[in-house]
């Protein structure tokens, strides 16, 4: 799993970012096209994808947050089908006994050694294993890859970025660290190949949620929550395939219990798509869903909270507090900037400096910080989100359609909106 890594930027789905092991992979596994997660930030998505239950409902909503007491991991699923789990590089997960894995020192990228015996160890325990390589790549600052194979000027620039010298020059870096977290795939596939398990091993990547640059993380568009997900399983999975069939992070562990063939020991949000996976469907859901905690970010003092609801090509987007500005590193006053924040976050001043005096900058920069009550956006027609057809009567019945399943499924996850955004504190 990567760390703040927009899917669009892979190599794989279109993008710029130089990743041969992970074009491998796709050759001989699936490619999703259309996998989510429930919400853009670290802490929430590592324990979404690992419990298999949305953010509110298992208490990891607001970022460095952790999992209620009572909650299940798929530790407590496999466990007792014998199953050992690691987890090796960002943990960002708790408390513990929610999550008690086998963890390796190193709490920053995946350690390969340890992978290595943990996977010799098994071998010669005869029993079967999971294995978590959480990296902290592309996450700022940025400081890992190769960066001469990326030159600021010739890279293409997402539309709602502020085009800046400083912003491509930052963009060079992520792109290049993107093609270090895809070394660390090649080291991890060929340890899978040394150790002689590559037949009857599941592999799955994934990107997490967007990266740093606005409009991604912390956001409930498409460059927030869209992730990429490939899965190999030889002989089983058809090789050089791909899906459109929308699937949800919260769908990853039920999946993987029903090729483990054990049942889960509590409900669970998500669904199997195992056959998807066989290729024996071409379609998993029919809405996926979003939630943003603004609270519990840096620099987010006021509460920002958003929730979306998204069906084959239409997005719904609530913003639960439109009569406040959006708030976090990124917006903060740069004379409040640490010295470690100054080594990621030099390249947003160009943009205050470009806003004012360019109207186009600055109606980007001020759409990042101030959105209506409501948006909708065709995902296929306008991808990158940026015509809001909410306010367009045309779409007046598919939004009321939509509203209800949002309202519907919150109300099953015991979200109150604004009144749960304001509960932060005690989580």
């Amino acid at each position: 799993m990567a760390d703040d890594c927009t899917f669009r930027d892979l190599q794989v789905y279109g993008g710029q970012a130089q990743t041969p092991n992970l074009r491998s992979l796709a050759s001989e596994g699936m490619k999703f096209n259309r996998c989510f997660q429930a919400t853009a930030m670290c802490a929430p998505t590592r324990q979404n994808l690992l419990t298999g239950l949305y953010p509110v409902k298992n208490g990891a909503y607001a970022n460095h947050s952790e999992s209620h007491a009572h909650v299940k991991s798929i530790i407590h699923h496999l466990q007792p089908a014998g199953y050992r789990l690691a987890l090796t590089g960002k943990r960002h997960i708790g408390p513990e006994a929610v999550y008690p894995f086998t963890f390796s020192e190193n709490t920053t990228d995946p350690d390969m050694n340890f992978i290595s015996q943990f996977i010799d160890e098994s071998k010669q325990a005869k029993q079967p294993f999971g294995i978590f390589a959480m990296s902290s790549s592309p996450h700022v600052p940025w400081t890992h890859g190769d960066t001469s194979q990326y030159s600021p000027e010739s890279i293409q620039l997402p539309p709602y970025l502020v085009d800046t010298e400083d912003t491509r020059h930052a963009y060079a870096k992520y792109l290049a660290e993107i093609s270090y977290f895809d070394q660390q795939i090649g080291q991890i596939l060929k340890l899978i190949n040394e150790h002689q398990v590559r037949a009857n091993t599941v592999v799955l990547v994934l990107s997490e949620q967007g990266s740093l640059f606005p409009f991604e993380k912390w956001t409930c568009y498409d460059a927030g929550l869209r992730s990429a997900l490939i899965v190999r399983y030889p002989e089983v999975i058809p090789a050089g395939t791909e899906t459109d069939a929308m699937v949800e992070y919260v769908d990853i562990l039920p999946t993987l219990l029903d090729f483990a063939q054990t049942s889960p020991v509590s409900e669970l949000d998500g669904k199997s798509f195992k056959e998807v996976l066989l290729g024996q469907q071409q379609k998993h859901k029919d809405y996926v869903f979003g939630i943003q905690t603004t609270r519990g970010i840096n620099n987010a003092t006021q509460a920002y909270g958003i929730r979306s609801v998204r069906n084959d090509s239409l997005k719904y987007i609530v913003n639960l507090f439109p009569e406040n500005r959006f708030e976090n590193a990124l917006t903060m006053d740069p004379s409040a900037w640490s010295p470690r924040r100054l080594t990621y976050l030099w390249w947003i001043q160009s943009w205050r400096e470009k806003a004012a005096v360019d109207r186009r900058a600055f109606a980007i920069w001020e759409r990042y910080q101030k959105r209506p009550p409501v948006e909708l956006y065709n995902t296929k027609n306008d991808p990158f989100e940026l015509v809001n057809l909410a306010y367009n009567p045309v779409y007046q019945p598919v939004i009321n359609i939509l509203s209800e399943k949002l309202a519907t499924w919150m109300q099953s996850q015991g979200d109150e909106g604004r009144e749960t955004e304001l509960k932060v504190p005690i989580r």
